[in-house]
């Protein structure tokens, strides 16, 4: 039989390690605030859960009631940000990459030289790992993912999407089973 208090500390003892791989992620010290953790939440989110609170720059997933692994995310700047309810339908180890066509329109000197494409590695914006968001059975094109600039969490400067420093998606990916609720509050 596990106890609360062996969970807990099983936990602390997990993230501990995903916090000693974040002190110097991709060559940037990530500040001690952003590192994940496990806290207490008082809201009535349902365990096994992804929520994220985009004023504040958290992502939780839910370990049971009222408690929550807390990471620390950049969130799509004013007018790309799209709250809703979705599923994580597919997930991906070092994902390939195409900007949407509205994303090409936005911004083609950015853009449109990977409209065919970028293969999954170390500089492709989604970084190690990604969740994708769906509606029903469509992709919203939406995805929880890492980011090779860790500099940007904690601020609103993506197309629409979730970012996370490469070892706290890693983590994350690790935990979230397919068809997890995800909500962008």
């Amino acid at each position: 039989m596990i106890t609360r208090r062996h969970f807990l500390n099983t936990a602390a003892a997990a993230t501990a390690g995903v916090a000693a791989t974040s002190a110097n992620a991709q060559g940037f010290l990530i500040p001690e605030q952003q590192l994940p953790r496990i806290v207490r939440i008082d809201r009535d989110y349902a365990t096994g859960e992804i929520h994220v609170e985009p004023n504040n720059f958290k992502l939780y997933w839910v370990l049971g009631p009222g408690l929550a692994m807390e990471y620390s995310v950049g969130i799509g700047r004013a007018g790309l940000y799209e709250s809703g309810d979705f599923m994580i339908q597919v997930k991906k180890e070092w994902p390939s990459w195409t900007p949407t066509p509205a994303m090409i329109e936005r911004s083609p000197q950015s853009y449109a030289q990977f409209a065919d494409g970028m293969e999954g590695g170390i500089n492709n914006p989604l970084g190690a790992r990604a969740l994708y968001l769906f509606s029903g059975d469509r992709d919203t094109y939406l995805r929880i993912h890492g980011t090779n600039a860790p500099n940007t969490i904690g601020s609103a400067v993506s197309n629409g999407c979730v970012r996370l420093v490469n070892s706290h998606i890693s983590d994350l990916y690790n935990r979230v089973p397919l068809n997890t609720r995800a909500v962008l509050h």
